[in-house]
C-alpha cells in the first residue's frame, strides 16, 4: 500500500456511520446516506487536507455496500476487513459502543496497513446476483417453516378449524413455490445478460451435483472466479480446508478443518457432495475408497467437497465443460 500519513476508522450500522481520525483522534457521527457520504468527506478534508489517507470499516453486508460504491465512484481508498479479523486483533476491550468500535477499526487499520489490501466493490450485476439469492434463501426458509406448521396441524384430531387451517398453509407453500420459481427464473435471465457470467454458469452446471444454487453462489462468492487466485484459497474461506495440527514432539492431532468459514457454501457444498456420490462413478468410488482406508464418512465427505471446488475452478479456468473419463462410463 501507500505511504499514508493517518486512516479513518468506520463503524457502519444500519442508519449512521461513526468515523474516527485516528491520528487526530477526533469522532463524529454521519448519516448512512448520499448525504452523510459527502459530509463524511468533507469533514475528512478539513482535518487532513493534501495528506495521503485510507478508510476502513467492517464488511457489514449490505450495510456497507452503498458507502462503498460511492468511495469507489470518488475514486478514494478503503479496506473493507473481515468484523472478525478485527475483533481478534483488538485485545481485552471493555465496554461496546459505536465511539468506540470506530477508534478500533482506526487503530487496526493503522497498525496493518502495511498488510492490508485495498478493497473494490463487487460488480453491479454480481451485487444483484447476491441479491437475489439472499431474498431467495428468504422465501425458501419462509416455505420451510409453513411446511413444518402443516406438518404439525395434520398431527392432531380432524376438524372444521384445523381441516382449514391446513387449507390455508397448504395455499400459502403453493404460493412461495411460485415466488422460488419465478425468482429463479430472474436468477437466471440477469446472468444470461452477462456473456462471462452465462458462460461460467454453464461450466459449472456440467458438474455432477452442481446445480443453479450452488453454481450462482459461487459465482457471486468468488465475483465470478477474480477474487480468488486457486481452488485452495476458497476451500479455506468455505471451512472445507484441512489444516495441521501439532506443536513440539507431543502433540500431533489429525489434520481438521476450521470451524471459521461460510456456512452457507459449506451446506451447500456438502448437499452437492451428498448428490454427487450418487450419480458420479469417479467421486463415488473416491469416497468408497477414503471410508475403505479407515476415514470417518464426514471426512471423506469433505474430501469430496474439495474435489468438487477443484473441479470447479478447473473447468471455469480452461474454459471448457467437465468430461467423464471414459473409464467411469456405464
Amino acid at each position: 500500500m501507500k505511504n499514508y500519513s493517518d486512516v479513518i476508522g468506520i463503524d457502519v450500522s444500519k442508519l449512521t456511520l461513526d468515523a474516527h481520525i485516528h491520528n487526530r483522534v477526533v469522532h463524529r457521527v454521519f448519516s448512512n446516506t448520499p448525504k452523510g457520504y459527502k459530509a463524511l468527506l468533507s469533514w475528512t478534508e478539513t482535518y487532513l487536507k493534501e495528506q495521503v489517507y485510507f478508510f476502513c470499516f467492517e464488511n457489514t453486508g449490505h450495510y456497507s455496500t452503498n458507502l462503498s460504491v460511492y468511495l469507489s465512484e470518488n475514486d478514494l481508498d478503503y479496506v473493507e476487513e473481515s468484523p472478525l479479523a478485527i475483533n481478534r486483533s483488538s485485545g481485552v476491550v471493555r465496554g461496546k459502543t459505536d465511539k468506540l468500535d470506530s477508534a478500533m477499526i482506526a487503530r487496526y487499520a493503522w497498525l496493518y496497513k502495511e498488510e492490508l489490501v485495498l478493497s473494490s466493490p463487487k460488480e453491479q450485476d454480481i451485487q444483484e446476483l447476491g441479491r437475489l439469492l439472499s431474498f431467495r434463501d428468504q422465501l425458501v426458509r419462509d416455505r420451510t417453516g409453513k411446511m413444518s406448521s402443516l406438518k404439525e396441524m395434520q398431527t392432531l384430531l380432524s376438524s372444521p378449524s384445523t381441516d382449514d387451517c391446513c387449507n390455508i398453509i397448504k395455499k400459502t407453500i403453493h404460493y412461495l413455490t411460485k415466488q422460488i420459481i419465478a425468482l429463479e427464473n430472474h436468477i437466471k435471465n440477469l446472468m444470461s445478460k452477462d456473456e462471462s457470467l452465462q458462460k461460467n454458469y454453464e461450466l459449472l452446471n456440467t458438474l455432477k451435483g452442481v446445480g443453479l444454487v450452488l453454481s450462482c453462489q459461487l459465482l457471486y462468492h468468488t465475483s465470478n472466479f477474480k477474487r480468488f487466485d486457486s481452488w485452495r484459497q476458497f476451500s479455506s474461506y468455505c471451512g472445507v480446508a484441512p489444516f495441521e495440527h501439532s506443536s513440539g514432539t507431543s502433540i500431533h492431532r489429525k489434520n481438521r478443518i476450521h470451524h471459521i468459514g461460510d456456512r452457507k457454501m459449506k451446506t451447500l457444498l456438502t448437499l452437492a457432495s451428498v448428490s454427487a456420490i450418487q450419480c458420479d462413478q469417479e467421486l463415488k468410488q473416491y469416497y468408497n475408497k477414503k471410508v475403505s482406508e479407515g476415514k470417518p464418512k464426514m471426512v471423506a465427505i469433505n474430501n469430496v467437497r474439495n474435489k468438487i471446488l477443484s473441479r470447479a475452478f478447473a473447468v471455469v479456468k480452461r474454459g471448457t465443460p467437465y468430461v467423464v473419463l471414459q473409464k467411469f462410463v456405464a
